[in-house]
């Protein structure tokens, strides 16, 4: 990941990690996944007992704060591993997407870092670049059925001249994963204030290598 030198200079502390991982085999529904999850929820019930202890902890705070900065109403839209966080506390389950998307929401929430993930075959380049959005571009992320246009002020990445993601808050829906994804570049999304990308990065290789290949 290129990121912008105005970028680093607005932002200290930036900073994107990547795991490429290959040889996936991503299914619907994994059995041996849906009974690890609520091991995982567990945990993080137990260390937070109320919706305001997530609110105050510091790296969702990050998030929060970065939200802002780049014209992303947090309250409205929040940072995911945040709202994956809230869920599990107010009582409910993770979401089943798919195996691939499943693993790495349990290395989120265990190390409270946004990830992301993007089919390698979808990219035209691996190297990547994260740049402030021009006024006007357009963006159709996972979901939406009609294009977004940005209002220059927010922070994308860019694949080889196409937009695959505004960061953090939403992914391209040509670049996602999907079950024909064989190959995987996931990116653990850092915003200055949070450093635990490592940890993501190996909750997110082990993980994934259990329940994808």
């Amino acid at each position: 990941m290129i990121i912008d030198g105005a970028l680093q200079q607005k932002f200290p502390g930036l900073q994107v990690l990547e795991l490429k991982m290959e040889n996936l085999k991503v299914k619907e529904k994994d059995a041996d996944l849906e009974a690890f999850k609520p091991l995982i929820q567990q945990k993080v019930r137990e260390k937070f007992t109320s919706l305001d202890q997530i609110r105050d902890h510091g790296a969702f705070r990050a998030y929060r704060d970065f939200f802002w900065s780049v014209g992303i109403d947090p309250t409205k839209t929040r940072p995911a591993s945040e709202a994956l966080t809230r869920r599990i506390v107010a009582g409910k389950d993770l979401p089943t997407i798919n195996t691939l998307v499943d693993a790495y929401n349990l290395a989120s929430v265990e190390s409270f870092i946004a990830i992301a993930a993007f089919d390698l075959d979808s990219l035209s380049s691996e190297d990547l670049f994260m740049r402030t959005a021009g006024k006007g571009e357009h963006f159709r992320g996972i979901g939406m059925d009609a294009d977004l246009e940005l209002k220059g002020i927010e922070i994308v990445i860019e694949d080889s001249g196409k937009l695959v993601a505004v960061y953090p808050y939403r992914d391209s829906d040509e670049s996602k994963v999907s079950l024909q994804t064989r190959s995987a570049l996931l990116l653990m999304r850092g915003v200055p204030g949070v450093q635990n990308l490592h940890e993501a990065s190996r909750l997110s290789q082990e993980y994934v290598g259990r329940f994808c290949r």
